[in-house]
């Protein structure tokens, strides 16, 4: 087992608490989940509280796991300091995201961590490219790089075509963030690894495309 750094620690903590409060009080998970008629209402407090919330166990679970996989990547190359501004402000910018894409949709609803924990998923990736990643049920580990791409360009395909029921676009903002405050952080990483960052961009630029287009 891995070591897991106290700032790790605590923001699984922090998901758990919440999340099991939440399970056991519908007017508490009402209150602070994400939904576009209630940030309208001027609760913005939904747009960082709904990060900390999760559906089930499962869904808690996983997130909690992918995090505490990849968290120790981004402190050993950012600091404590800067990993917690990636979680949070991807968490952010993933709902974000998630508003501009619904703001006409006023019974939209979402909880998750999944946009931080795709913006520290993202961040790992710029540091560790050719860790091994398995991508769905396929058994075989990839580049951590060629899973970024695909991952990311599968929630674009889910945003477009809204498949499941799942924020695609909370994890695309996520991803978004944790890519840019990566490179705001490390800077380097234009010198070293220019062919991974401009890899890395292609389905963000993508994304921006189909956005000005109207496809979205």
């Amino acid at each position: 087992m891995q070591d897991i750094h106290i700032a790790t620690i605590i923001i699984i903590a922090a998901n758990v608490v919440i999340s099991l409060k939440g399970f056991n009080d519908f007017s508490f998970f009402e209150k602070y989940k994400f939904n576009i008629a209630g940030i309208q209402r001027g609760e913005q407090i939904r747009m960082f509280s709904s990060g900390f919330l999760h559906v089930d166990f499962t869904h808690l679970l996983f997130n909690m796991l992918t995090l505490y996989f990849f968290a120790e990547v981004v402190i050993y190359n950012v600091g404590v300091s800067k990993f917690v501004i990636i979680y949070l402000l991807s968490l952010l910018v993933g709902n974000l995201l998630s508003f501009i894409m619904h703001k006409e949709e006023y019974h939209y609803s979402a909880v998750g961590a999944s946009g931080a924990v795709m913006g520290v998923l993202y961040s790992a990736i710029l540091f560790e490219p050719d860790m091994g990643l398995y991508l769905f049920f396929i058994p075989i580990a990839i580049p951590a790089w060629i899973f970024g791409i695909l991952y990311l360009g599968y929630s674009i395909y889910g945003m477009k075509a809204r498949l499941g029921n799942i924020g695609h676009d909370a994890h695309i903002g996520g991803a978004v963030a944790g890519y840019v405050l990566s490179i705001g952080f490390v800077p380097s990483l234009i010198e070293t690894d220019l062919w991974l960052i401009i890899l890395l961009a292609v389905p963000i630029v993508v994304l921006f495309v189909l956005y000005k287009l109207g496809k979205l």
